[in-house]
């Protein structure tokens, strides 16, 4: 479709299917971001710039010039963006905060569109192996844990994790890059500026000294794509297209006020606590244990990997006898022993302990249901079976000790969101920065957000962002 001749493993039928399938994946295990103003933007511009791809062409075969495109804002802190199959989209608000005008947008936008047009999910034939899960949610779990895999870890069917994980090749992501550019030199924008935003996404990994996010991982290397990607648009330039849209003021007017970073109010872990300001409960968390938090589950992973607790709504089940009796029945499992308990002496609850073979080894499995607050949640927890007995005390104070959130300071957290300034005086920009800033954000971080260098000079009267509480 967008130009060369290659082989598929789906038909375009079958990759419409698997993107609307995964779709509804996505939304429920990360949610959507709620804002429907900043929403509706991200789908306006992004629809301009579609109008303008190989999928929108008067040569295009109609079932690929008539597929719908959905394009949606994922509620996660994780500077990213990623396409399935089919014609759907996501950018993350993590990685709407990063950017500095539509001009950035519209060459990411135009790049997962590349994805689709390009159909390079089929040609990948997801046959790739997944490889560690540091996608959307920013969970870090290996391939394989205790005979799950990562898929079941986070809830997802296995083609949805293949999706999620699938690393395209350099050669994808370089032929990406380039419809990207065009796509946004066509509609008008200033497609140089993509270049700023690759640099920021190398800035964040040496930050965070972490590997680049997923989407990034097989892409060309970030000072590569500072040079090329103003090449790129300078070539369409000189194909007569005018690339005089950044549209910085209308950006940052959307930025005003968007949730950064981690949203405590879906939960947070602190001083050996996992609270949840929004459903108001808590529970302890063993010390040194890793907290994943998604908007599906929370999972603790031991120190070493060894063990894990997995804590769901279960919304099938009516009280938490149902809840435990459902699991075991539902994975062919005999509780060895089980029966009804309070978590905190108030809350009912019931537990039930078994043995299940696992793809390595046999696992000791401890399932526990409490029901609070209108809710029936479940944890689901187990070790390796020779283990297990050394981590059982950790269930069960975790399980049992689950309660009622009553820390008033806790219940009214509020986000950190981004409150968009114009400077009122010429000063480097670490000058500009309040003296404390909110949620242990380090001063390197903002000035990455803002795409600049911490003793850079600012103009007066230029737009910075600045995290608030």
């Amino acid at each position: 479709m967008s130009g060369n001749k290659r082989a598929y493993a789906y038909s375009w039928e079958e990759e419409v299917q698997i993107g609307k399938d995964v779709d509804n994946q996505i939304i429920a295990q990360y949610g959507l971001y709620q804002d429907e103003n900043l929403s509706e933007y991200v789908k306006n511009l992004s629809e301009e710039i579609l109008a303008n791809s190989h999928m929108r062409r008067e040569d295009t075969p109609q079932k690929y010039s008539e597929t719908e495109f959905t394009f949606r804002v994922l509620d996660s802190p994780v500077v990213n963006a990623f396409a399935l199959p089919g014609g759907y989209v996501y950018v993350t608000r993590g990685l709407i905060a990063h950017l500095e005008n539509e001009a950035q947008l519209a060459v990411v936008i135009g790049h997962e569109i590349g994805h689709v047009a390009a159909r390079h999910a089929s040609q990948r034939g997801l046959t790739q192996t997944i490889g560690q899960v540091v996608a959307v949610g920013g969970a870090i779990l290996g391939q394989e844990f205790l005979g799950m895999s990562g898929e079941n870890l986070l809830a997802l069917s296995s083609q949805a994790a293949q999706l999620l994980f699938l690393s395209y090749s350099r050669e994808n992501e370089r032929e990406s890059d380039e419809l990207g550019v065009e796509y946004a030199a066509k509609t008008g924008y200033a497609a140089a500026e993509g270049a700023e935003f690759f640099n920021s996404l190398k800035r964040i990994s040496e930050n965070s000294n972490q590997s680049l996010p997923t989407f990034l991982s097989s892409h060309p290397d970030p000072g590569e794509r500072e040079q090329t990607i103003p090449r790129k648009a300078e070539q369409w330039a000189e194909e007569g297209y005018e690339q005089t849209i950044y549209d910085a003021e209308e950006y940052m007017s959307q930025l005003n006020g968007i949730v950064y970073g981690n949203n405590p109010r879906q939960g947070f872990s602190e001083d050996g606590m996992f609270y949840h300001p929004d459903l108001e409960f808590q529970f302890p968390v063993p010390e040194s244990w890793q907290v994943i938090n998604q908007a599906q589950q929370v999972a603790l992973v031991s120190p070493e990997q060894n063990a894990v607790m997995i804590f769901q709504i279960d919304s099938e089940a009516s009280n938490p006898e149902q809840a435990v009796r459902n699991f075991l029945s539902n994975n062919e499992l005999q509780a060895e022993t089980q029966r009804s308990t309070q978590s905190s002496g108030q809350w009912n609850a019931y537990v039930a302990n078994t043995t299940a073979q696992g793809e390595q080894q046999d696992l000791g499995v401890y399932v526990y249901a409490v029901e609070f607050g209108g809710n029936i949640y479940r944890f689901i927890n187990y070790s390796s079976a020779d283990q297990y007995s050394t981590f059982e005390p950790d269930f069960e104070e975790t399980t049992t000790e689950f309660d009622r959130l009553t820390d008033q300071q806790i219940l009214n957290i509020n986000p950190v969101r981004l409150s968009v300034i114009q400077t009122d005086r010429r000063a480097r920009f670490s000058d500009l920065l309040p003296s404390s800033l909110p949620m242990d954000i380090q001063p390197e971080e903002i000035a990455i957000l803002n795409q600049v260098q911490l003793d850079e000079m600012i103009e007066a009267g230029t737009t910075i962002k600045i995290p608030t509480q």
